[in-house]
């Protein structure tokens, strides 16, 4: 896999409605892991999608050395399928049964060809990514979300691919999984891309490409070496713009003082002539050459100030827009200690059969704890979420709660009418604050003219985030408990960031199910739960 590589030269893209996406776009990648990471909507995607063969350039060449291998973030496949028809070797399998029944027909040794060991192969790969009890007979339909992105996984892996591309692969896996599919990735030795927001796994490369319309640039090392390079460009970027900031008011002042000067001499001259008496012809002369002397005085600080705006434009196109949020919210302060959920011996049934071990779970949350919920997929955490929201009611065990309003971010963000617009859902949240306010408080949260007047429905992923945060956190009354399910999934980086300064904000107390314990420590969790095998249990702070 040494030759393995992508080489794009002057690569543009366009969808058929002319919606350009990439311009003049050039970049070369060899073997090693390389991380892709930009603002949603940039073209992540799409860029896989042309590299893999599934798109073709408007413009511009695209080289792959070696053969690719494309993991999708939406794998396209129906519950009938099999596990060995995803991967890809159920016409194999098949051939091989019917030679060991003793039928020797030459289409089937045509179809295994060199593919003899492909079932050892398979269970290889499932057992590397945490599937060695699912049966290659199995149907999808009931498999997890999770099991089918590392069933997919195997499936690329299978094909001994010199060019791996994956797309958000760690979306619905929790961490047992995402441990596997690291140990993985680190074992590949072919060019590896990789679109992702979860930075525990973008440390794991080896380089970071930024992706801009018409640019890809390369940072060497991980994520958090890209953090730092990044951050010691957005100081040297400010410091550029302060400086030319400066620059421009000094060449503004000196012009003003340079026309100031030339009125002056101007009028002096006029009547000193006048004085002198001297002969018309003579004095216009003289007035004539005393304006035009003014005049390119004034046209080199014109020049000057000009070229000082010049640079400071440069400058402000250096900067980067971090669009965070900066938000005050004192009305969800909850006193410290205080009961907001208690619940005993909790028990949900799930197909008839109890979810919780022996007597069912107990929780309490007391103002203001930041609680981090985590587990495997489906050992119940949703489940839980649900009771402590009330829209689930337990089987078995007693329930109280404070007075107080209780909000629920679901992983599918449907809180909001997706025909009503951010302001007029907010509108709703908040029917008591006065228009004038609701609108400076959506603008905090990035929804300024314009754009508080989209329809929720045509929102972006972190657009739906930030306008479901203006509307829960803002509205009427201020929620003292909070409950996030997977709140990161489908967000880009700087959702990411923007979901933390949020939560920063909040001052009462929330509970939070996530995998991501990069965004775990950065929302100051100072409680951690572990609900496994039917048990909930404390749980000491993870390294992070």
């Amino acid at each position: 896999m040494s030759d393995a590589s992508v080489v794009c030269s002057r690569l543009s893209f366009s969808w058929p409605d002319d919606t350009p996406v990439f311009q003049d776009l050039s970049f070369s990648f060899g073997t090693g892991r390389t991380g892709l990471v930009a603002p949603n909507g940039s073209g992540k995607t799409t860029l896989l999608r042309l590299i893999s063969g599934e798109l073709r350039p408007s413009a511009g060449s695209l080289t792959v050395s070696g053969v690719p291998a494309h993991l999708p973030q939406d794998l396209p496949l129906t519950a009938d399928l099999t596990v060995a028809d995803v991967l890809g070797v159920a016409e194999v399998i098949r051939a091989l049964d019917a030679v060991e029944s003793g039928d020797v027909a030459e289409e089937h040794f045509a179809t295994i060809g060199d593919d003899w060991d492909v079932e050892e192969r398979s269970r290889t790969q499932l057992e590397r990514l945490g599937l060695g009890d699912v049966r290659l007979d199995r149907g999808l339909g009931t498999l997890s979300g999770g099991q089918i992105i590392q069933l997919g996984l195997a499936a690329q892996l299978l094909k001994r691919p010199d060019v791996l591309l994956l797309d958000e692969p760690t979306n619905n896996l929790d961490a047992d999984a995402r441990e596997r599919l690291h140990a993985v990735l680190e074992d590949y030795s072919g060019c590896l891309l990789l679109v992702s927001h979860d930075r525990a796994l973008l440390d794991r490369m080896d380089r970071i490409a930024e992706l801009d319309v018409s640019e890809l640039r390369v940072y060497g090392g991980n994520f958090t070496a890209y953090e730092q390079a990044v951050q010691a460009e957005r100081e040297v970027a400010e410091k550029n713009v302060r400086n030319a900031e400066q620059e421009l008011k000094r060449e503004k002042r000196e012009l003003q003082q340079a026309r100031e000067r030339a009125d002056r001499r101007a009028s002096n001259a006029a009547r000193n002539l006048k004085n002198a008496g001297l002969p018309r012809i003579f004095a216009g002369t003289m007035k004539r050459g005393a304006q035009e002397s003014a005049g390119r005085a004034g046209q080199t600080h014109s020049a000057r100030v000009g070229e000082a705006q010049a640079r400071l434009d440069e400058a402000e196109r250096a900067l980067r827009d971090e669009a965070r949020l900066i938000l005050d919210l004192p009305g969800s302060r909850v006193p410290a200690g205080r009961d907001l959920f208690i619940g005993e011996n909790l028990q949900v049934l799930r197909e008839g059969t109890p979810l919780f071990a022996g007597d069912g779970v107990g929780l309490t949350v007391r103002g203001p704890e930041r609680i981090a919920l985590t587990g495997p997929n489906g050992s119940g955490k949703t489940t839980l979420l649900r009771l402590l929201v009330g829209d689930l009611t337990p089987e078995g065990g007693r329930i109280r709660r404070a007075d107080g309003r209780v909000a629920y971010l679901s992983q599918r963000l449907d809180l909001l009418d997706p025909d009503l617009t951010v302001a007029e859902n907010f509108a709703l949240a908040a029917p008591d604050l006065p228009p004038v306010e609701r609108m400076n408080l959506l603008a905090r949260f990035l929804f300024r003219g314009a754009r508080a007047h989209l329809p929720v429905g045509a929102l972006s992923g972190g657009e739906r985030l930030r306008a479901t945060l203006a509307c829960v956190l803002c509205g009427e009354p201020a929620p003292h408990l909070l409950l996030l399910d997977e709140p990161t999934n489908n967000l880009d980086l700087v959702g990411v960031g923007q979901l933390e300064s949020a939560l920063e904000s909040y001052q009462g107390a929330f509970v939070v199910v996530s995998h991501d314990e990069r965004f775990l420590a950065g929302i100051g969790v100072n409680r951690w739960l572990r609900l496994a095998d039917g048990s909930l249990a404390e749980q000491g702070v993870p390294d992070v």
